[in-house]
C-alpha cells in the first residue's frame, strides 16, 4: 500500500458506532490522510473529534456542497447510501458502503478482502464497493477454508447479535432497558429492536418476509454465496438478538458429503489469517464477546465432530461486529483499493 499521495477521504455517520470505530482505526493505520471530512445528520453538526493531533468539526450531510473526496466511506444506514453513494462516486471517489443499498447489485463487489481481494483488482463501475454484513463477514471468514478443501452439504447457523448492531441507539436502549428493570421499573418503550432487549432474547433481526424468513438471515445466504462464490449453497439460519453490547457470536453447523476429520479441521482453521483457534477447549477455554481478546480476528471455539453423524461440525464463532464486522472490513476494503491504484494512483 504506497498511494503516491495523501488522501481526501469522508466518513458519513461519523458519530455513528460504526463511524467513531472506523475514525480510531484510521487514525491508527498507516493510510496517508490531506484531509479528512467528518459527515452527519444537522444534530451531530458542529461537534469536535480529534483525528491525528487535529481537531474536525463535523458537518451536516445535506448542507455540503462538494462532495469530491477520493473515498467516501458511508455508514449511516440503506436510505442515505442509496442517495448518497452515487452522488459521491459521480465526482469521482470510491465509495465504500456499509448499508445493504447496493451488495447483490451484480455491478459491485462485495468484498472481504482476505477471502475475495481479486473482486477489486479495477474500479467497479458504479464507483461503489459494498461492505458485508457484520454476521456475514465473521461467517465466511472461518467458512472459506473449509468450505476450499471439504465438499459442503449444507450449512446450519444461529446467530447471537449483540446490541451494538442496532448502532448507539441499540446501545442506549439496552443500556437504559437494564437500567430500569434493576431499579424495578418498566423502562422506556422498544425503538430500535421488535421488544425490549433487556434481559431478554429476540428471535428477529430485521423485517420478517413473507416466507417467515428475516432480511438478516436472508443476507447471511446471499451475501456467503456472493463472497465465497457458491451460488449453490445450501445456508439457512436463525437470527437472534441478546442482551450484549458488543460482540456477535454465531452457532455453526456444517454437514459435509463425507466424514470430517476433527484433527484437518483444526489445521485448516489454525492456517487461516485473522481466525484464532481455541483447539484446547479444557485449557484454553472457548471464545466470549465480553471478554474478547485482539477483537481484530475471528475467534473460533467449541470445534467438534457429530458424534451422531461423522459428517456434522460444530463450530462456536465470536467476533467484534464494530471491528470485524463494519469499520475494520471497511478499512482493510479501502487499503485493497489503495494498494490495487483504484485510488490514489494519480
Amino acid at each position: 500500500m504506497n498511494p503516491t499521495r495523501a488522501l481526501n477521504i469522508s466518513i458519513v455517520g461519523a458519530t455513528g458506532a460504526v463511524g467513531a470505530e472506523l475514525i480510531k482505526l484510521l487514525e491508527a493505520s498507516q493510510i496517508p490522510v490531506n484531509r479528512l471530512r467528518l459527515l452527519a445528520s444537522r444534530n451531530s453538526a458542529g461537534r469536535q473529534v480529534r483525528f491525528r493531533d487535529e481537531i474536525c468539526f463535523v458537518e451536516a450531510l445535506d448542507e455540503i456542497g462538494d462532495l469530491e473526496t477520493d473515498i467516501a466511506f458511508l455508514s449511516a444506514g440503506g436510505a442515505v447510501s442509496a442517495e448518497w453513494a452515487p452522488r459521491f462516486a459521480a465526482q469521482g471517489a470510491l465509495v465504500i458502503d456499509n448499508s445493504n443499498a447496493f451488495r447483490m447489485d451484480p455491478d459491485v463487489p462485495l468484498v472481504v478482502p482476505q477471502i475475495n481481494p481479486s473482486a477489486l483488482s479495477d474500479r467497479p463501475r458504479p464507483g461503489i464497493v459494498a461492505n458485508p454484513n457484520c454476521s456475514t463477514i465473521q461467517l465466511v471468514r472461518v467458512l472459506r477454508p473449509l468450505a476450499t478443501a471439504l465438499d459442503v452439504h449444507q450449512i446450519i447457523v444461529t446467530t447471537y447479535q449483540a446490541g451494538s448492531g442496532g448502532g448507539l441507539i441499540g446501545i442506549d436502549e439496552l443500556r437504559n432497558g437494564t437500567k430500569a428493570v434493576l431499579e424495578g421499573r418498566s423502562g422506556p418503550p422498544a425503538e430500535r429492536f421488535p421488544v425490549s432487549l433487556a434481559f431478554n432474547v429476540v428471535p428477529q433481526v430485521g423485517e420478517i418476509g413473507s416466507e417467515g424468513v428475516t432480511l438478516e438471515e436472508l443476507k447471511l445466504l446471499q451475501e456467503a454465496r456472493k463472497i465465497l462464490a457458491m451460488p449453490d449453497l445450501r445456508l439457512t439460519s436463525t437470527c437472534v438478538r441478546v442482551p450484549v453490547e458488543n460482540g456477535h457470536s454465531e452457532a455453526v453447523y456444517l454437514e459435509f458429503e463425507k466424514p470430517v476429520r476433527l484433527e484437518q479441521v483444526h489445521e485448516l482453521l489454525a492456517k487461516e489469517a485473522g481466525v484464532r483457534l481455541y483447539a484446547d477447549g479444557i485449557r484454553e477455554g472457548y471464545p466470549t464477546p465480553r471478554f474478547l481478546t485482539n477483537p481484530e480476528d475471528v475467534h473460533v471455539g467449541r470445534v467438534r465432530v457429530n458424534p451422531q453423524n461423522p459428517r456434522g461440525l460444530w463450530l462456536w464463532v465470536v467476533a467484534d461486529n464494530l471491528q470485524v464486522g463494519a469499520a475494520l472490513n471497511a478499512l482493510l476494503i479501502a487499503q485493497l483499493a489503495i494498494a490495487n491504484r483504484v485510488v490514489g494512483g494519480k
